[in-house]
């Protein structure tokens, strides 16, 4: 292990401005830059440390520690702009990065392992939902330095899916939530409301012929949210910190998932029948006029319909503007990093409007700087605006552990109603009894 800090340290100062390209499949042996003592960077020394090197003049607030260089985790994806942002960053602070990719979903996992052993990146990427547990297991440094900024230049649902317990951790950069996708060819402009989904379908569907009006993945509770949350339901109380407190079968709640169980006569078919493959396919044959799905079907549905694509947001359910589910992708500072106010310097560097643009441009992800979504970029885009829209309009998933256990008690209960007739009310109190169960018991995770 000090063999490998040595090497790492050497290269660092060898490399006056370089990026180097690293895979994956390196058995997690990446360079990590670990803290001396294997133990979590004191926040404010490290910081104090830095400021006063005789190089905080460079941003006015924070330097990069003398030598400093980082390696930064980023999804395969979305490692064109992982390059592009790390070359400008080493041009303007002189701070060499290294990209690996691991997928988001996996970092804070392999943040667990390898972190402590100076492994793991400095800069990791993370969906927000994962930000609880690595809180809890103390993997993560505040984002301090930043923090008004930070709240100041992003949308408030992004702030919220980047802090915890009260306190901002992560730098937000994007956000994810699903919108719907329409055949201009079978619906002239997009409907306002899910009654007028419902008119268009009865002049649609066929079941026998396999057309449908609109399609969606019905048992999934991140499609069905808008059901729930749009008329009052809710998760974990304010801003889904408190697991005591579950919506989801309050009045509310049932109330919406009236619209769900009316959308049957638009969609005759068994929830289990639904898959992204099969949806995709029958959307891009024509054969389904309208998807509620998210933005990373957007490059295949644009080869598949041209022009004749639209998009736009949910649409209204009991009058009320659809609330969806969002992902927050953030940066993260990793709380064993050697070089914390370097990494804390790129993690702010790469999530600030330009770097949201330059993302938006090379990937078509969505921004969640305010500035950026007001861009013509944005704006002029009637795709990427219509998922915008929408994502103002959105709730992050919650970040808190017990998250882990709703998915599978409410993807029941969907099904249920969907499939099976349950009542609405019947079978949201037994997937919240069920949650509670779990929250109360030894298998949140």
């Amino acid at each position: 292990m000090e063999m490998k800090k040595l090497m790492v340290l050497t290269a660092a100062f060898s490399m006056a401005v370089s990026i180097t390209a690293c895979g994956s499949n390196n058995n997690g042996n990446n360079g990590g830059n670990a803290a001396a003592s294997n133990a979590p960077t004191d926040n404010a020394t490290a910081t104090n440390a830095a400021t006063n090197s005789g190089n905080a003049a460079a941003t006015g607030e924070i330097a990069p520690e003398d030598g400093a260089s980082l390696l930064v985790w980023e999804s395969k994806e979305e490692r064109p702009f992982a390059e592009e942002i790390a070359k400008q960053f080493t041009a303007k602070y002189n701070v060499p990065v290294k990209i690996e990719e691991i997928a988001p979903p996996d970092q804070v996992g392999k943040l667990t392992q390898d972190g402590p052993s100076g492994l793991a990146a400095d800069v990791v990427l993370i969906p927000h939902d994962n930000l609880g547990k690595a809180v809890s297991a103390s993997l993560l440094l505040p984002n301090d330095i930043f923090t008004e900024q930070t709240k100041a230049d992003n949308t408030e649902a992004s702030i919220i899916g980047s802090s915890f317990d009260g306190e901002l951790y992560g730098y937000p950069r994007a956000a994810e939530t699903y919108a719907l996708y329409y055949n201009k060819s079978l619906v002239k402009e997009a409907p306002k409301s899910f009654d007028d989904v419902i008119a268009f379908s009865k002049t649609f569907t066929d079941k026998a012929k396999s057309k449908y009006g609109i399609m969606w993945e019905v048992g999934n509770m991140y499609f069905g949210y808008p059901f729930i949350a749009t008329t009052g339901g809710y998760l974990f109380g304010k801003d889904g910190t408190d697991k005591d407190d579950i919506g989801l079968n309050n009045e509310g709640a049932i109330e919406g998932l009236k619209t769900f169980v009316k959308l049957k006569e638009a969609l005759p078919v068994k929830s289990g029948d639904i898959t992204a493959d099969i949806k995709r396919s029958l959307f891009s044959s024509g054969d389904v006029a309208m998807d509620m799905t998210g933005p990373w079907e957007l490059a295949a549905y644009k080869e598949a319909l041209g022009d004749k694509l639209g998009v736009a947001p949910i649409p209204t359910i009991d009058g009320k503007t659809a609330i969806s589910f969002s992902g927050i992708k953030i940066f993260g500072v990793n709380a064993y990093s050697k070089y914390p106010n370097a990494a804390k310097l790129y993690a702010h560097f790469a999530s600030s409007k330009d770097a949201q643009l330059l993302l938006n441009k090379l990937i078509g992800s969505i921004p969640t700087n305010n500035e950026a979504l007001k861009d013509a970029q944005i704006t002029g885009d009637p795709y990427i605006s219509a998922f915008a829209e929408q994502a103002k309009n959105s709730q992050p998933m919650p970040s808190i552990p017990e998250m882990g256990n709703v998915w599978s008690p409410v993807n029941a209960a969907l099904p249920e109603i969907w499939d099976n007739n349950a009542d609405p009310k019947a079978a949201m109190d037994k997937a919240v009894q069920q949650i509670k169960d779990l929250n109360n018991g030894s298998t949140s995770k």
